[in-house]
């Protein structure tokens, strides 16, 4: 069902998360994936991916990294390599936004929070070390930076993830998509937002590691809640048209090409203070090369990631960055990188894989409706 190698041949030494026994004990198949071992599923991926959708599913995402920055001007600072506005951040208040090079080009795409005096940060497991030397080279000495290797991050997403979350934790119904705050839960803190990864409504709870296992036992005596592997993770995040870092994005895409545009936000246009601005703000005004959409792929066979799309006389001029079946859709669906006249919804395509020309139609997505839950809705 999904497009995703979980094997990283390029990472010699694989990490355990701080619930690998946890997830082996509940039927938790393990494979490799950006460094550590990890559950792909337990039940199913179909079952997992339905189950979310339905109810509320448990992942582990303790693989991510968790940063916090402190020090006078911190916020400024990561303006320097981050497109947001961060300096006009509330406190409690979240922001999704990308790593910039120099070029422009997407080193990374994370969550980044205002919590009290410190921003934090979370960004992804297979470019976590990347991520913090390159913000090293950046960053004023002015500013810390410090990764917070002793927490665990979980995530509980679906329409029923708030009534099991506020069982344990009284008053998290009170966040909207995109806040957070502290609770505690037995004495432990529980750094815990509103948001996620699926499209459906749900949160993420940051918390001491040792503290991992007892909460996520405690979640699992909900009966909303079932444990969930990364294959309906990869699958659910391909409906709700949320980009995989590594696969849809990477340093030779910039932003306005990805259709990420949001993430720059207006006073920092205006300023063009930004990592690759001038490139960036270029491709706001002429229009990138290429960008990303989605596609409704005709027939029951997926199209996946490294899939070509071709012209009428089969020469390349795009490529497949992330495809499978679509439980939810009932088809298979992929996004694709292809030249801006292509990108129009409803624009016929045709893909080439394995030897075989695959037809489909350019989509608006995502292709399953979010489900967030937002403030004054």
């Amino acid at each position: 069902m999904s497009d995703i190698d979980f094997a990283d041949e390029e990472i010699v030494e694989i990490q355990q998360l701080p619930l690998d026994s946890w997830h082996v004990a509940r039927g938790g198949r393990m494979v490799d994936f950006a460094g550590y071992r990890m559950p792909v599923q337990y039940d199913g991926i179909m079952a997992e991916h339905l189950w979310t959708r339905e109810h509320a599913g448990l992942f582990d995402v303790s693989h991510m990294g968790q940063l916090v920055f402190t020090g006078e001007g911190a916020a400024k600072a990561l303006e320097a390599v981050i497109p947001g506005d961060v300096t006009g951040l509330g406190d409690g208040r979240m922001r999704y936004s990308l790593l910039l090079g120099e070029d422009g080009g997407i080193l990374d795409d994370l969550m980044l929070t205002k919590r009290g005096d410190e921003l934090y940060m979370v960004v992804n497991g297979a470019t976590k070390y990347d991520d913090i030397g390159y913000l090293l080279d950046h960053l004023p000495d002015e500013v810390t930076m410090n990764l917070l290797d002793e927490q665990a991050l979980l995530a509980l997403q679906g329409p029923e993830a708030v009534t099991a979350l506020a069982r344990l934790i009284p008053g998290v119904a009170a966040l909207t998509f995109m806040t957070a705050a502290a609770f505690d839960w037995q004495g432990h803190a529980l750094w815990t937002s509103r948001s996620g990864y699926t499209g459906e409504d749900g949160f993420e709870i940051s918390l001491p590691a040792q503290a991992a296992e007892a909460f996520a036992d405690a979640l699992l005596e909900q009966k909303e809640v079932k444990p969930v592997g990364l294959g309906a993770r990869d699958s659910l995040r391909l409906e709700a048209g949320l980009p995989l870092y590594g696969h849809d994005l990477d340093p030779e895409t910039t932003p306005v090409a990805a259709d990420l545009g949001f993430a720059l936000s207006k006073r920092r246009r205006e300023a063009a203070d930004f990592a690759g601005a001038a490139r960036i703000l270029a491709e706001r005004t002429d229009g990138p090369a290429t960008k990303r959409v989605g596609i409704l792929v005709d027939g029951k066979q997926p199209v996946r990631e490294g899939a070509t799309v071709v012209d009428a006389d089969n020469a390349p001029v795009g490529k497949v960055t992330s495809g499978g079946f679509a439980p939810t859709v009932g088809a298979p669906v992929a996004m694709a990188y292809v030249p801006s006249a292509m990108a129009a919804p409803g624009t016929p395509v045709r893909l080439f894989q394995r030897g075989r020309i695959h037809t489909g139609t350019v989509a608006a997505m995502p292709f399953v409706s979010h489900r967030y839950v937002r403030a004054g809705v």
